[in-house]
């Protein structure tokens, strides 16, 4: 028996559709960032900070209960003093953060093209 979720036509590109802010949460730069870092293993949440260079803890905090709520990544406190808290992606959010992968793979891998555009870009702009 399909349940009425099953019926729903997701369309990001729809103000009210939910996919928007998990698009949001995922694609943001510190969400991307976050997902990337735990690809490869979880971590706790001091490492995760320091992988992330540059992001505050409070949004490293908000992004990682962004993507808990929308099951994209597990956090699992342990019982020990002093407290200790590990996270890690859900298998949702290894899928994502593969994709995200190849995206950061291809813009890194071009970045010379990247930076051979802002310049000619600069140039004809008058500068920056």
């Amino acid at each position: 028996m399909a349940s009425d979720a099953d019926d729903l036509a997701f369309d990001v590109f729809s103000r009210q559709c939910p996919s928007r802010s998990t698009l949001e949460h995922v694609t943001g730069r510190w969400g991307s960032l976050t997902l990337g870092a735990l690809y490869e293993e979880g971590l706790r949440f001091n490492a995760l900070r320091r992988r992330v260079d540059g992001v505050s803890e409070k949004m490293l905090s908000q992004t990682l209960h962004a993507l808990e709520r929308d099951g994209l990544v597990l956090r699992e406190a342990q019982p020990v003093s002093p407290p200790r808290v590990d996270y890690e992606l859900t298998p949702l959010g290894r899928e994502v953060a593969e994709r995200l992968l190849g995206l950061i793979r291809l813009v890194e891998g071009r970045m010379d093209d990247v930076l051979t555009a802002r310049s000619r870009y600069d140039e004809t702009r008058g500068g920056r």
